[in-house]
């Protein structure tokens, strides 16, 4: 089981994206446990401010470090054992398949959703110990690559998914040999005159598996070049 606690400023979002599908089955199941913190709520002043202009100048809003120490400090107050902080922030690791299965090792996750143009870096240093990206791009705030991470890491929690060797087998999984995933048929085997590849229902699994193999490969020399350069 992952128990996941969120710091956001818009719990509702994560009411509506994780409250459907897998996600929700694993936590109906007991599988995986989530529950949203309000920034909002340890804002230190009667107007709830948890922003501020930054120091030096500049554009833009910069959160402020001790809602964020409050929200942080109310969680681990609660808990057994220390949790692992994730600061989502595009200046974080890239998320990746590895990290997600080694964040799915934590017992919980304290996930922070940074907004405006960023976070006091003392609560980063006193307070965060990975900062995560999801990608070389900005969105409007941290809730959306959280949601993200959650599914990416959810995969990886025994039970989750009805057999866990799909989150091993997948695109960039632990057994994919960091190749893409080559195409997948189901029934009909004939649609608007494009018919099922016939090794597929030839019934030898071993033709099988050779050609699931060679078409990963060229589809990732085709699409994904980038990750054959570590074996030239």
């Amino acid at each position: 089981m992952i128990d996941y606690r969120v710091i956001t400023l818009f719990p509702e979002m994560f009411e509506s994206a994780l409250g459907s599908s897998i996600i929700a089955r694993g936590i109906k199941d007991g599988l995986i446990s989530l529950e949203c913190t309000q920034i909002r709520d340890f804002a230190n002043d009667k107007h709830h401010s948890v922003d501020d202009s930054p120091y030096g100048g500049g554009p833009g809003m910069v959160m402020k470090v001790e809602p964020l120490a409050s929200a942080v400090a109310s969680i681990s107050a609660g808990l057994d054992q220390p949790a692992r902080v994730v600061l989502m922030s595009p200046q974080g690791r890239r998320l990746t398949n590895d990290l997600a299965q080694e964040l799915a090792l934590e017992q919980t996750l304290v996930i922070v959703c940074g907004h405006y143009e960023g976070v006091d870096e003392r609560f980063i240093e006193l307070f965060v110990d990975d900062e995560v990206s999801i990608g070389d791009f900005v969105v409007t705030g941290g809730e959306l690559p959280a949601m993200v991470l959650i599914d990416a890491v959810s995969r990886f929690v025994p039970g989750v998914l009805g057999d866990l060797n799909s989150a091993h087998r997948d695109t960039f999984g632990p057994e994919s040999d960091g190749l893409l995933q080559g195409p997948v048929y189901t029934r009909p085997s004939e649609f608007r005159g494009l018919t099922v590849p016939d090794v597929l229902i030839s019934g030898d699994h071993a033709a099988v598996e050779r050609w699931r193999k060679d078409i990963s490969l060229s589809r990732t020399r085709e699409r994904r070049p980038d990750l054959l350069k570590s074996e030239d």
